[in-house]
C-alpha cells in the first residue's frame, strides 16, 4: 500500500511516498521539501507536492507533527498552519490517515530501521536492545524525547515532553550558564541549554569569562563557526554542549530505566564526531552509585537522512495493519 508521508516542522513541510505493509515500512521514496512560509496551510502544501507528481496522490495520509497532538485543532510553535484532524479526510482526500507528534515518528523509526542505519556512541558495541525501554533524544530547535518499548515482538511509542525537565548542572561553568539563563527564564528546563539556539547562553556566558564583549548573535552564525572551528569560544561552546547533552541523556535513561539510547535529530547528526571525542561519554555514565549500571547501556545516533518521514509512514503502517 502507498502512502503520502508528511513530516512538518517550523519551517519545512517535507512529503514523500512510502510503501508500507505488514505494519511496516517497505520503502521510502524521493523526498520533496517545501517551505512553510511559501503556502497558506498544509492543504495548499500538499496541492503543490500533487503537482510535482502529475496531479493524484494516494488517498493516505502518514503526518508526523511538530507540535503536542491535542484535540481537533493542532496548532505549531513555529508555523502559522492550524491542522484539524477531522478534516483530513476532505482537505487532502485521504481518507485513511494517521497522525503523531514528530518525536513519535522518531520512535517508530528507531524501532524500524536496520541496524546499519545506527552509529555506536558509547557503552557497549551491540545492537539495540529488543525487550525493554530504548530512551530516543534529539536536540534541534527543541529538545525532542520519547520512548520506544518493546516486549515480545512487538514495540509501543510513548512520545514525551522531557526536554522541559530541569536542567541539572555538572560543575561551576554549568552553573554560570544557569544563572545567565535565570534572568531570562524563571526555570531553566535542559531544552534552554541542550537544544540548537542553547549555544548562545553557552556562548555568552564562555565570553563573559574570558572578559570578552559579548554581542548579540544568532544560533546558527555561533553553530557554523563551531563546527568550522573558525572562532574559539564558539569550539569551546560546542564542547560543552556535548557535554551537556550527555548529561541529559543519562538522566532521561535513568529516568526511563533504558536498556538503550538513540540520539536523533538534524543537529545530532551534524555534531556526530564531535560528541565520538568530546567528553559524551563520560558525562553519560557520571550518575554517582549507578555509574556501572549506565556505562552498560549501548547509545548509538540515528544516521537516517529523514526519520521523521519514516517514522511517519512506520507508524501509519502499525495503526491500520490492526
Amino acid at each position: 500500500m502507498q502512502v503520502v508521508a508528511v513530516d512538518i516542522g517550523g519551517t519545512h513541510a517535507r512529503f514523500a511516498i512510502a510503501e508500507v505493509e505488514g505494519g511496516r515500512v517497505i520503502s521510502l521514496g524521493d523526498v520533496s521539501t517545501q517551505k512553510t512560509a511559501e503556502h497558506a496551510s498544509l492543504q495548499t502544501a500538499w496541492q503543490a507536492f500533487a503537482a510535482e507528481r502529475g496531479g493524484t496522490l494516494p488517498p493516505a495520509a502518514a503526518l508526523s507533527i511538530a507540535s503536542p497532538i491535542t484535540g481537533d485543532v493542532i496548532r505549531l510553535t513555529n508555523n502559522p498552519w492550524v491542522i484539524r484532524p477531522s478534516l483530513i479526510p476532505e482537505r487532502l482526500g485521504a481518507p485513511t490517515w494517521t497522525i503523531i507528534n514528530d518525536f513519535g515518528a522518531v520512535g517508530h523509526a528507531v524501532a524500524q530501521l536496520p541496524q546499519d542505519q545506527f552509529v555506536h556512541l558509547c557503552g557497549p558495541d551491540r545492537e539495540l536492545p529488543a525487550q525493554g525501554v530504548t530512551t530516543v533524544c534529539g536536540p534541534g530547535t527543541g529538545l525532542g524525547v520519547a520512548q520506544v518499548f518493546k516486549t515480545d515482538g512487538a514495540y509501543h511509542i510513548l512520545p514525551t515532553e522531557g526536554g522541559h525537565i530541569d536542567f541539572a548542572p555538572h560543575d561551576a561553568i554549568e552553573d554560570a550558564f544557569v544563572r545567565r539563563l535565570r534572568k531570562v527564564f524563571t526555570r531553566v528546563s535542559a531544552e534552554r541549554i541542550v537544544a540548537g539556539p542553547g549555544i548562545v547562553a553557552i556562548y555568552e556566558t564562555l565570553a563573559n569569562m574570558e572578559g570578552r564583549a559579548v554581542h548579540e548573535r544568532e544560533d546558527k552564525e555561533i553553530w557554523a563557526e563551531a563546527l568550522e572551528g573558525t572562532d574559539s569560544i564558539a569550539l569551546a561552546a560546542l564542547d560543552r554542549f556535548c557535554l551537556a547533552l550527555g548529561s541529559v541523556a543519562g538522566d532521561l535513561a535513568l529516568a526511563h530505566g533504558a536498556k538503550g539510547v538513540v540520539i536523533a535529530g538534524g543537529l545530532g547528526l551534524r555534531i556526530k564526531d564531535k560528541l565520538l571525542r568530546s567528553g559524551f561519554d563520560q558525562r553519560f555514565v557520571a550518575k554517582g552509585r549507578f555509574q556501572s549500571m549506565m556505562a552498560a547501556i549501548p547509545v548509538k545516533l540515528i544516521t537516517h537522512p529523514q526519520p521523521g518521514l519514516f517514522g511517519a509512514a512506520a507508524a501509519f503502517a502499525q495503526e491500520h495493519a490492526r
